[in-house]
């Protein structure tokens, strides 16, 4: 946990993520990495200079048989409040609907639930658990299906609803955050999403694995690129861009 926590804080500082005694909600999803970021940012509050606090949200999509009480026992553990948001999306997009490709619209409904609860909470920062793989998965995703350099911000405001969203686990990889589930004992919680491992990210993420053996360092030099090019908002303060460890 030690060096997830010193990537986690370096990003935050790299990228000015989090002012002193904000308020900061973070999206918790029940996956490995928004646990991960949770229980990071979480004790990373305990000793931040300025201090922050930390409140967790999780979209409740009404879908069968998932369980989010495992997530509210750790936020209790953890000395975090836990929010839970009643949707029924699950209903609206697999029963009524009936979406072929349902993740845009999945994606779209889960963040404007979720900005609506922040703003009655009266949060407007929200961490995502994006991690560095997403990043350059991201980036292929832009690149193959829309013919375009692009990819998500560190920080990204959204000037329609005064949230602003930070990734700060952009320095760590998945393969430390795999690691660090079991661990740390992470409650998570499995995704009976019908759509789950059928999508474009996961053919990316397929991809990159078949190619990495004959380019060890690909993931490395394209996160390295989106840095140096820059992306837009992709530029580090002091330009501190050394990759994760595996």
């Amino acid at each position: 946990m030690q060096k997830i926590l010193s990537l986690l804080r370096r990003c935050v500082e790299d990228y000015d993520m989090i002012a002193p005694g904000e308020r900061v909600a973070v999206g918790v999803s029940g996956g490995k990495d928004s646990l991960v970021l949770l229980a990071a940012l979480a004790r990373l509050a305990q000793f931040y200079p300025g201090g922050f606090s930390v409140e967790a949200f999780t979209v409740d999509m009404g879908t069968p048989g998932m369980d989010l009480s495992p997530l509210a026992d750790y936020c209790r553990e953890l000395g975090v409040p836990f929010h839970r948001i009643p949707t029924q999306m699950y209903h609206v997009i697999f029963e009524t609907r009936r979406e072929k490709n349902p993740c845009a619209l999945c994606a779209k409904m889960r963040r404007g639930s979720l900005h609506t609860a922040l703003l009655e909470a009266g949060i407007h920062k929200v961490a995502l658990g994006h991690h560095y793989d997403d990043a350059v998965e991201t980036f292929f995703l832009s690149l193959f299906y829309e013919s375009r350099l692009s990819c998500f911000h560190p920080v990204t405001y959204l000037d329609r609803t005064d949230i602003t969203q930070i990734r700060p686990l952009l320095y760590v990889s998945e393969a430390m955050i795999r690691e660090a589930v079991p661990r740390l004992q992470l409650p998570v919680v499995h995704n009976p999403c019908p759509a789950d491992g059928h999508t474009k990210r996961q053919e990316v993420k397929t991809l990159i694995a078949s190619l990495e053996p004959q380019y060890p360092k690909l993931k490395e030099s394209v996160f390295a690129a989106m840095q140096r090019l820059p992306l837009p908002h992709w530029a580090p303060r002091e330009l501190r861009r050394r990759p994760p460890t595996e």
